[in-house]
């Protein structure tokens, strides 16, 4: 049997058997720059997040008097006809000294080609196995990276069809992994933000089909086209290593990039 090439995969269909062998595009050559990855990531998202900042009376509707000096207490600024501080940003109920500002650009910028290269190396990582085991991702050993199934993939209709795919693929193992929500750590969880699960297979299509939707059901599976694959979707938090199941013809698009 002759040795497998190094940019060779399996194409598996939707039983879970190999059918043939294909050479993966050539953007899967493309050297991993994690640094890249990460700063492209962390610039996707700046550049969606919303200003905000308080009120510009927040903490200042108060009618206020100073006591001034020789009564033995502090300067503070006082409610008027009674001794709670107010409206200082030492005081409880003051405004902040200095507060988030709606004007302030938080955006930030990366070179349209640097944006090109976090994208290209984000992809060829998901061919590496080490990477993806790094990033948690549960799978059998003899499976060949990224996962290439035949287009009847892109005929499913049912979710109980695509479990059964992923089953047969033998990646549902790594689904389970992901159904299972953490509470996050810190304030988040107290800004509608209280769970965290962890991120399973993103699945690769030609086109927006029915598949897609029954894909999507399935928690902590990502569904894209690939034409729409960004960093962020194959790199999720800047870690690169995702388990990428594609179709074949989502596969022969690539060779455009």
């Amino acid at each position: 049997m002759a040795k497998k090439k190094d940019n060779e995969v399996n194409v598996y269909s939707v039983e879970g058997e190999v059918v043939r062998t294909i050479e993966l595009p050539e953007v899967f050559m493309t050297s991993i720059r994690t640094d890249l990855i990460r700063r492209a990531v962390v610039s996707a998202q700046a550049n969606r997040r919303q200003s905000y900042g308080p009120s510009p009376r927040s903490g200042m509707r108060h009618a206020v008097s100073t006591w001034g000096k020789g009564r033995g207490v502090s300067r503070v600024q006082r409610m008027t006809g009674q001794r709670t501080g107010a409206q200082s940003p030492g005081t409880v109920g003051g405004r902040k000294a200095h507060p988030p500002r709606p004007e302030h650009d938080w955006s930030k910028k990366i070179n349209r080609k640097e944006r090109a290269m976090a994208r290209a190396s984000a992809l060829a990582a998901t061919k590496d196995a080490g990477l993806v085991v790094k990033r948690g991702h549960v799978f059998e050993a003899d499976l060949t990276l990224p996962v290439v199934v035949e287009d009847d993939i892109e005929v499913l209709k049912t979710t109980q069809e695509a479990t059964e795919l992923l089953q047969s693929i033998k990646v549902y193992d790594d689904v389970l992994r992901a159904s299972k929500k953490k509470i996050r750590a810190g304030r988040g969880k107290m800004r509608s933000r209280r769970y965290r699960r962890p991120r399973s297979v993103l699945v690769a299509l030609s086109s927006s089909s029915e598949s897609s939707r029954a894909f999507t059901n399935i928690p902590g599976v990502d569904v894209s086209t690939s034409k729409h694959l960004n960093t962020e979707i194959l790199a999720p938090g800047g870690e690169p290593g995702r388990l990428v199941l594609f179709s074949e013809s989502a596969l022969e698009e690539l060779r455009a990039w």
